[in-house]
């Protein structure tokens, strides 16, 4: 099946790589100032993204309240990121660029929610929200995830105004069940290890490429660097991070960070030029 790959997802990958405008980790490329709208336009296009498809992903994004209306210092109509989009952004730089897995000492995070019966569309909310960042279900309204996930948990749950309805404690397992066997209800980590095949069945060969030519133009760089960043950020939320002690045998992750990593080294640099690029001829 090949991938889909969004409008709007692409937008959200676009920015974290090159909008943010100043140096932070892996946005050290980012473009200085409003994107402007015509270089978003044509940059998406490249990755398939029409006109139209762009503006109404915008809007949706305007909404939400993650892109702001604003002029380049040139004076075209643009758009720059939020302080929740900024703060949303960095820790998902924690997680797609290299994130340790967790170690057995670290312990867990558990997230105990309950919502009134008034509001109970929440629920859904909650639970979308929590397994997205990783967590499994221990029991109904007590979530699980590795120890390190307590601070960006806090974070997303304070941005999209859960926190009331959720407490949130840290500490070890303790039995009955080994907790080797635990993780295997908790996580369906068959549909992870899944998630990692199918990123090296379509990355492994792409880097092959990437390592057999001699060359290759910067709007190719650009293109495929921001399709295998969108492919892998959504693997890194699907998978908790788990320490490698609590994993199956011949578990996939390992390898495909590693394709992802060697990808992203090799097509950034060139990536970022095309941007600028274009930026300047359109901004």
């Amino acid at each position: 099946m090949a991938e889909q790959h969004t409008p709007r997802s692409l937008i959200v990958t676009f920015y974290g790589a090159h909008g943010r405008g100043r140096p932070s980790g892996e946005a050290a490329h980012g473009v200085t100032g409003p994107m402007p709208v015509a270089a978003l336009i044509r940059l998406l296009g490249t990755v398939g993204v029409d006109a139209p498809s762009v503006r109404s992903a915008v809007s949706r994004l305007k909404r939400r309240g993650l892109l702001l209306p604003a002029r380049t210092a040139g004076g075209a109509a643009g758009y720059a990121l939020s302080d929740s989009a900024r703060q949303l952004l960095e820790d998902g730089d924690r997680r797609i660029f290299g994130r340790p897995a967790a170690r057995l000492g670290d312990g867990w995070v558990l997230a105990v929610f309950s919502v009134p019966e008034q509001e109970r569309h929440k629920r859904h909310l909650l639970r979308s929200r929590l397994a997205r960042l990783g967590f499994g279900s221990a029991a109904p309204g007590v979530w699980i995830a590795p120890a390190p996930l307590l601070e960006e948990t806090r974070h997303t749950l304070e941005r999209l105004r859960l926190a009331g309805y959720v407490d949130l404690f840290t500490g070890a397992h303790a039995g009955y069940e080994p907790t080797v066997r635990s993780v295997g209800r908790w996580w369906d980590l068959d549909a992870v290890a899944a998630l990692h095949r199918g990123f090296l069945t379509g990355h492994e060969p792409l880097l092959r490429r990437w390592k057999a030519r001699r060359g290759g133009s910067a709007e190719e760089a650009y293109r495929d660097h921001l399709l295998v960043l969108d492919s892998w950020c959504r693997i890194p939320y699907a998978d908790p991070g788990l320490p490698p002690e609590l994993l199956p045998a011949g578990w996939p992750g390992g390898r495909s960070a590693e394709v992802f990593a060697e990808l992203h080294d090799r097509l950034r640099e060139a990536a970022a030029e095309h941007v600028r690029r274009t930026v300047a001829d359109l901004g």
